[in-house]
């Protein structure tokens, strides 16, 4: 499965199985925990995700994750970076976590960073948790009480066989899985071919016909092509006519429908001027909400 899938796959269990995060990282009850939004400021590289968790009932916090596939030193300005953009849009600093997959070569992510100004007036210290998911016990996490902690298993430290370790989550999905089952089974796959990836493994999970019936990764592909569809019509866009405004370009932004957008993919190749293609883009973009629902979103109540 192409890499692309990893990032959203890691964002779903965190906003679906925030629990089995915080299980990761030694937290083994607490009372409720909510995804909230990643986007704290303006678009830019943001958070893998912010949790809002009930400790105990006096306390309670932001656990800021990201997720790493492997040790490398962009973590470290990574999760640095995070830290101060929840703390200044949030006000508050967060508890921050850092999950590393899979080990390669000597490099281990650290667990602080210091930085002093060149005059040595201002010094800034910042720490955070840091999981090494091979050295967690597989056999433990399997015994974990939700579900949404199987994806992570694959990767974990296991003496025994693939196919075994495979099958005893796939039992486990199986069992407990529910209306999620067909998402655990296609991103437990996505994780799994970090560490194994051999097609006759990856068939215990349910191989491509359970990719295929996962709505979080049919999701993803859609999101892919229609990304791939707006990129195609800007650079023809470019070739054309050399500069494209950047209201044309965030107008696609807001074009899902596949016909739309390949209407407008004709329109580009077509149309005599920039000006012709913007009134073709004004043509497809969905109406107005009406006022007294705009500003309104639906969203999906997090898991807790």
């Amino acid at each position: 499965m192409p890499q692309a899938t990893f990032d959203p796959s890691s964002k779903w269990l965190l906003e679906e199985h925030g629990r089995a995060i915080l299980y990761l990282a030694g937290l083994r009850s607490v009372l409720s925990c909510k995804a909230r939004k990643a986007e704290v400021v303006q678009p830019r590289k943001l958070p893998d995700g912010i949790l809002e968790v009930q400790f105990t009932k006096t306390q309670s916090g932001l656990v800021l994750v990201e997720v790493a596939t492997y040790p490398e030193e962009r973590v470290v300005t990574q999760i640095a970076d995070d830290i101060r953009l929840v703390r200044q849009a949030r006000g508050v600093l967060p508890e921050a976590l850092v999950i590393v997959l899979q080990e390669k070569g000597s490099y281990r992510v650290p667990d602080r960073v210091e930085a002093v100004s060149e005059m040595g007036w201002t010094t800034e210290r910042l720490s955070w948790k840091v999981i090494e998911v091979w050295n967690l016990d597989a056999n433990e996490l399997l015994e974990a009480p939700d579900v949404g902690i199987i994806p992570w298993v694959p990767l974990a430290r296991y003496d025994g066989s693939p196919e075994v370790l495979l099958q005893r989550c796939r039992d486990r999905i199986d069992r407990e899985g529910g209306r999620q089952r067909a998402n655990l089974l296609a991103v437990t796959q996505v994780f799994s071919k970090i560490k194994y990836d051999r097609p006759n493994w990856l068939d215990i999970l349910g191989g491509s016909r359970a990719m295929i019936e996962s709505p979080l990764i049919q999701e993803i592909v859609a999101e892919s092509r229609r990304d791939q569809s707006v990129k195609s019509i800007l650079r023809f866009l470019e070739k054309r006519f050399k500069i494209v405004r950047p209201t044309v370009s965030a107008g696609l932004q807001q074009v899902k429908d596949p016909e739309r957008l390949d209407r407008l993919t004709d329109a580009a190749a077509l149309c005599k001027d920039m000006a012709a293609f913007e009134e073709a883009l004004q043509a497809e973009l969905p109406a107005p909400q009406p006022a007294s629902t705009r500003g309104r979103r639906k969203t999906r109540k997090p898991a807790e």
